[in-house]
């Protein structure tokens, strides 16, 4: 039976919330696993994908076959799930504060009293999570393909995780500094020395709006064939082979607007564009031709992500591209600051 860790934390009115937690516990032969999503509230995929998935954990720990532990935390950001302002969930950022829940985790847990209740859910999840040898984390971007986030450390043995996931793009980082919750997860395991034994990586489960049965299915499954492979569960699944593009962050192209206005696709997610084609145009005043722009691809690549809503306001990540070489405005840090 899985133990209920579940904790709380408090909201803006001082109130407690729950953040809800599971932990399955088999032998000790296996590694210690911890799995999340709903870091920023308004990414629901990860949160029914692994609702599903713990169905599967509550079987395979009653029939004896989960080796070591699985912690999974389905919804993991109480603060943010309820923060509708007109009709929509807006998750990525705390309300009272500004902060960007997936931030600055590594400076919340450096302090003895955190100031603020996002800082202390932040010290809370991460202490959570700190004993684990696998972490793996469930997000999704506004319209994507399915890809993997993941420090190349952990390459190139995240292919399985990516074939199993059914992954089209793995995308290799370096360097963070922004402290999101997977890189304040790893930072003790590089600074050791201890990564051949351990495997984190940020999944990006498509778009904010692919929330079905269906997608879902697919995904926990994937998830429970990796950690049968990895040797958490004792069942002989393999994944399929999948073609994965593994792309280093600094080759990825990310398309900025440079104006405001109606944005209108040409391309859809996973096309093939050369460089200097048109994949998008921006209508800056409906009426007069004379305000479009035409959008081009920096260099030859597939789309991988794009903004979801259809008007965009100046400099907002309209489209990411893969690429064969380093983007001209590659500078370092982060795919996508924000």
């Amino acid at each position: 039976m899985a133990q209920d860790i579940s904790f709380s934390v408090r909201n803006n009115n001082g109130d407690a919330v729950q953040v809800g937690a599971w932990r399955f516990v088999g032998s000790d032969s296996g590694p210690k696993v911890h799995l999340q999503a709903g870091v920023h509230a308004d990414e629901i995929a990860g949160m029914l994908v692994l609702h599903l998935l713990m169905q599967r954990l509550h079987l395979a720990e009653a029939q004896g076959r989960l080796k070591g532990s699985v912690t999974v935390v389905p919804q993991a950001n109480p603060l943010g799930i309820g923060q509708f302002r007109q009709g929509r969930i807006l998750g990525r950022f705390h309300d009272a504060t500004g902060h960007n829940f997936n931030r600055s985790f590594d400076q919340s847990t450096a302090m003895a009293q955190p100031s603020t209740n996002v800082q202390d859910w932040q010290k809370k999840l991460v202490q959570l999570a700190a004993p684990a040898d696998v972490m793996l984390d469930l997000h999704t971007d506004d319209e994507a393909l399915p890809y993997l986030y993941v420090h190349r450390s952990f390459w190139p043995r995240g292919r399985e995780l990516a074939a199993a996931m059914k992954m089209d793009v793995a995308i290799i980082w370096d360097e963070g500094g922004d402290g999101s919750f997977e890189e304040t997860i790893i930072a003790p395991w590089l600074r050791d020395g201890v990564t051949d034994q351990r495997m984190a990586a940020t999944l990006e489960l498509r778009g904010q709006g692919d929330v079905s049965d269906r997608f879902a299915e697919q995904d926990a499954d994937g998830l429970y064939v990796w950690l049968c492979s990895y040797g958490i569960i004792d069942e002989p699944l393999t994944a399929d082979a999948w073609p994965v593009e593994a792309m280093d962050m600094g080759q990825m192209e990310t398309i900025l607007a440079p104006q405001p206005g109606v944005l209108i696709f040409e391309k859809e997610l996973g096309d093939f564009v050369e460089e200097g084609q048109r994949f998008a145009r921006i209508l800056r005043r409906p009426g007069d031709p004379a305000s479009e722009v035409i959008l081009h691809a920096e260099q030859a690549g597939r789309m991988v992500t794009r903004y979801r809503d259809r008007l965009v306001s100046q400099g907002m990540v309209v489209a990411k591209f893969t690429g064969s070489r380093v983007s001209r405005n590659w500078s370092g840090g982060l795919l996508d600051p924000n």
